[in-house]
């Protein structure tokens, strides 16, 4: 009896293995399922994504295009405004440049007019107002000049001129040397540099283009040296420590137009 069911199993169960394999076999050469419906819709999506990158990239170009013309149109506007402005500030500042060129020329003139005026004046009244010059100060040109009668030495005379921020006179020109002789000096000391050597006489007018006029230090004279006066249209040398009289120099002040007008006396320079 167990024989049989045994058997019967047996078979039975070789039954079902031989289904299997038959399905299995059916099963493989079967052909694969088509593609899902969720696959579908991603790729549409994909695609739909792709296409709006697209035309915002579209978008996002012609935004940047039309704003780049707008703001090289406001560039170059500014830039044409700029050399335009620049245009006339030169003609501005040549305009400027021309003012002042004959304001200057224009003041020139007044000065000149007011310097020739003044020593008309000062011809009349030596003292005038609109003397460059302090008080008991000769002018001529642009100098003022003084004569001191002091008896002293060069060195000394020096020191005096010093004293009133002036020099012994130095003859520059052939202008300053008609007003020098037509003084009639007699023994005066002269702005010559001091030499070892004693040097020959000379007429006043050769001394004009000389090298020998004073320019350096002579606070401190040591040995015996030799040193320039005029004697009337003639310059001499003698030891330095005689003593002589002393004409000084300086600079004079510009004519001030108004001191032709006004009652102030001229202030000594200092």
């Amino acid at each position: 009896m167990s024989e049989e069911v045994t058997y019967a199993d047996l078979k039975f169960q070789n039954s079902s293995e031989m289904e299997n394999i038959q399905e299995f076999d059916q099963v493989g050469v079967k052909a694969p399922p088509a593609p899902s419906h969720v696959w579908r819709r991603r790729a549409l999506a994909l695609i739909l994504l792709c296409l709006l990158l697209l035309i915002g990239l579209g978008v996002l170009g012609s935004i940047f295009y039309l704003t780049l013309k707008i703001e090289m149109e406001k560039l170059e506007k500014l830039q044409n405004f700029k050399d335009k402005l620049q245009s006339n500030v030169s003609l501005q500042l040549i305009h400027n440049m021309d003012s002042l060129e004959k304001i200057r020329n224009l003041s020139n003139t007044l000065q000149e007019m007011a310097t020739k005026l003044c020593y008309e004046l000062c011809r009349k009244e030596p003292e005038h107002k609109c003397k460059p010059c302090p008080e008991k100060w000769e002018w001529h040109e642009d100098s003022c000049y003084r004569e001191f009668k002091a008896s002293e030495t060069w060195q000394q005379s020096d020191s005096t001129c010093s004293a009133h921020n002036a020099s012994l006179v130095k003859i520059k020109n052939k202008s300053v040397s008609e007003f020098i002789k037509s003084k009639e000096l007699y023994g005066y000391w002269l702005g010559l540099s001091p030499r070892k050597d004693k040097k020959t006489q000379n007429i006043l007018d050769e001394t004009i283009i000389s090298s020998d006029w004073f320019t350096g230090n002579t606070s401190d004279l040591n040995g015996v040296m030799y040193c320039g006066y005029i004697q009337y249209t003639y310059v001499y040398y003698g030891l330095c420590t005689w003593r002589k009289n002393a004409i000084c120099e300086k600079l004079a002040n510009p004519v001030k137009i108004e001191s032709i007008l006004m009652n102030e006396e001229p202030s000594e320079r200092m």
